[in-house]
């Protein structure tokens, strides 16, 4: 699982593998190995990618299928939120509110994509 999940991240920041390998502190040639599959990553290198990509080392491993649960949203407490504040509105407010929040959600994933580009920007510089 680890070497999918890296590839994904690396792609998803529009990273080489040797600009990852520069801001993780390895070569190039063991970041491609672990993309691969035919190498682990070592225990401090592991953490290094956990703390470039904002994800948890249990993520990149595949234990887990949720990237940061620091970041999560307890989408238990969301839908009692949403069923509370959608209580006595008319339909066409419901469907407004589900299009605001969508359009959150949304922006909410824009931000983070864009702090990830930064993170990675700035640990290559």
């Amino acid at each position: 699982m680890l070497p999918e999940r890296l590839k994904e991240l690396r792609l998803e920041a529009g990273l080489t593998q040797k600009e990852l390998a520069l801001a993780i502190n390895t070569s190039q040639q063991n970041v491609g190995l672990y993309e691969l599959g035919k190498r682990n990553p070592k225990k401090e290198i592991l953490d290094n990618l956990s703390e470039f990509f904002n994800v948890s080392t249990k993520y990149l491993e595949g234990k887990t299928d949720i990237r940061n649960p620091e970041e999560e949203i307890d989408l238990s407490d969301f839908e009692i939120l949403y069923r509370n504040t959608s209580k006595g509105l008319s339909d066409d407010e419901q469907a407004q509110l589900e299009i605001d929040l969508k359009n959150f959600l949304i922006e909410r994933q824009k931000v983070i994509q864009e702090r990830q580009k930064a993170k990675a920007s700035d640990k290559l510089s």
